[in-house]
């Protein structure tokens, strides 16, 4: 906190923000394994990708990304033949890396097959997008890149604007190359070959990195550069720290604090605070499905109508987010969003009688965990979870794990019972629902193996007819709700809390701060 603050105190002039982050940014490469959100988020300033989303007005004045609006980023325009095969993309011919150098299609190939080919977090993410091998991509011009698909896939041009689809200055990056690192990752962990709105200056991973504004840099939608000259990101763990940072004027901007610190500040009317409902993202619990009792769905049913959710929601939240429960549709939603509200409600009566459908009339015993990150509001909700849970004989054992450990027993399925929190970056229903309830992977929380739903997700991912694929989302929402795999409970808010001269804040689908559109009143 000190250091902060007197790095702060050193800043001169306008044009210089200082951002304070409760997690850390551990590499420059946001494809590494183990990359944390807040190296996604300092990436997405770093570098450029080929396409990015357009953001749109909210009522308030705030800001958020707008998924059904992509643009150019590093390339001007991109063109989808009819057959929706065939993605032509036709590059600025004006771009350069930080170093001056063109921006070449010889550059975007290999970037590109670096992202199906490399040992890292892009080749499942470009999977998603039916993009497996450097064979899909072709230079068709000076300034022109062809991807061809095997079929339609309305999640592929999408893809090119996620956080792992780095645009990477290859000449630069090859020098580092070596044949047991044909694609420079060791090397680019901590130095980059970029060309996006900031380079990089100094990096310390976990500790802080300093930005400078990239005056060459010219893909926003109006061609204009970002407001801050220099941008310097320090990691300082505690929240309310960062809160009095903020509101002493010692940091510019932060996000991911505590909700009765919000409050608080609210009241003092300090700063200013940026709350929005993370549109794209869910708090939920989950069941290990394939594991007794939770393998009974009577079981998981039961469970959903014993939960306090009014409670959970004021004590975790202090109701400040978007409930996913409470709806009063049933069987068919009214429309194919998601995560939506559901239609779940405590019924104390209902849950007994399920309980002893499933054959556990006695109940059973069982252990809630939930990670040390989230203590503030997970351990109130454990509390609840483990009141309302004894009173239809399920006896709960509450474990608080650390993060390691608890990614660890996540990964390797030994968590029967837990909370945790996700977000789809492609706010497209069929994409919810394939990352989070398919395959035997970590992000399918529930380790749900259906094949009513493995079905209904193939046939959406392809699927061209808008009614047709409309029919499989309400489809695949029904069946969630009546196979219960985990309870959906709510949508936090990002709370931005910044200094009352801050302007711009923009909520990302990534979940972090976009240095790229904040400037000073």
């Amino acid at each position: 906190m000190t250091l902060a603050a007197s790095a702060a105190r050193a800043r001169v002039g306008r044009t210089t923000m200082r951002h304070v982050t409760g997690g850390s940014i551990n590499t420059l490469d946001p494809t590494m394994l183990g990359s944390t959100r807040e190296s996604f988020g300092l990436s997405m300033s770093v570098y450029d990708r080929l396409m990015t989303f357009g953001r749109k007005p909210l009522a308030d004045g705030m800001w958020t990304f707008d998924p059904e609006t992509l643009r150019g980023e590093l390339a001007e325009r991109c063109e989808v033949s009819d057959d929706q095969c065939t993605i032509t993309l036709h590059l600025r011919p004006d771009a350069v890396w930080h170093d001056g150098t063109p921006v070449t299609a010889e550059d975007i190939k290999w970037s590109l097959d670096r992202c199906v080919q490399g040992h890292s977090l892009a080749v499942p993410q470009f999977t998603s997008g039916s993009m497996t091998s450097p064979d899909q991509f072709r230079i068709v011009g000076e300034h022109m890149i062809q991807i061809t698909l095997p079929k339609p896939d309305r999640l592929a041009v999408a893809n090119l604007a996620m956080p792992y689809a780095i645009m990477i200055n290859s000449r630069l990056a090859r020098r580092y190359a070596t044949h047991d690192d044909p694609w420079a990752q060791q090397w680019l962990q901590h130095n980059t070959a970029a060309g996006g709105a900031y380079r990089v200056d100094s990096f310390r991973p976990g500790i802080n990195v300093s930005l400078t504004r990239n005056d060459a840099w010219k893909s926003t939608a109006d061609g204009s550069r970002p407001f801050f000259e220099h941008v310097i990101s320090q990691t300082v763990p505690e929240a309310t720290a960062r809160a009095s940072l903020v509101e002493r004027g010692d940091a510019d901007i932060a996000i991911d604090l505590q909700a009765y610190d919000i409050i608080a500040m609210a009241m003092r009317k300090r700063v200013k605070i940026s709350s929005i409902v993370q549109s794209n993202c869910f708090t939920h619990l989950a069941f290990d499905t394939q594991r007794a009792p939770f393998d009974n769905v009577l079981v998981r049913r039961a469970i959903a109508a014993a939960l306090p959710y009014d409670d959970m929601f004021a004590a975790c939240l202090f109701g400040r987010g978007q409930p996913l429960y409470g709806a009063r549709w049933h069987d068919v939603a009214p429309d194919i969003s998601f995560p939506q509200s559901l239609p779940l409600a405590t019924d104390l009566p209902r849950a007994r009688a399920l309980m002893a459908e499933a054959g556990y009339p006695q109940g059973f015993e069982t252990t809630f965990s939930y990670t040390t990150s989230q203590t503030t509001t997970a351990e109130p909700m454990a509390a609840l979870v483990q009141e309302a849970l004894g009173k239809i004989g399920i006896k709960v054992r509450i474990d608080k794990l650390p993060d390691a450990t608890f990614n660890t027993m996540q990964a390797k399925r030994e968590l029967p019972f837990y909370t945790d929190t996700g977000a789809g970056w492609i706010e497209r229903t069929y994409y919810f629902f394939y990352l989070y309830f398919t395959r035997d992977q970590r992000w399918n929380f529930s380790n749900w193996r259906n094949m009513r739903m493995v079905s209904l997700i193939e046939k959406a991912r392809f699927e061209i007819d808008e009614a047709a694929y409309e029919q499989d989302c309400r489809d695949m929402i029904s069946l969630l709700i009546d196979q219960v795999p985990l309870v959906m409970l709510w949508q936090p808010k990002m709370d931005a809390v910044s200094s009352s001269d801050m302007e711009g804040f923009t909520y990302q689908y990534y979940r972090q701060v976009d240095f790229r559109t904040l400037s000073r009143a």
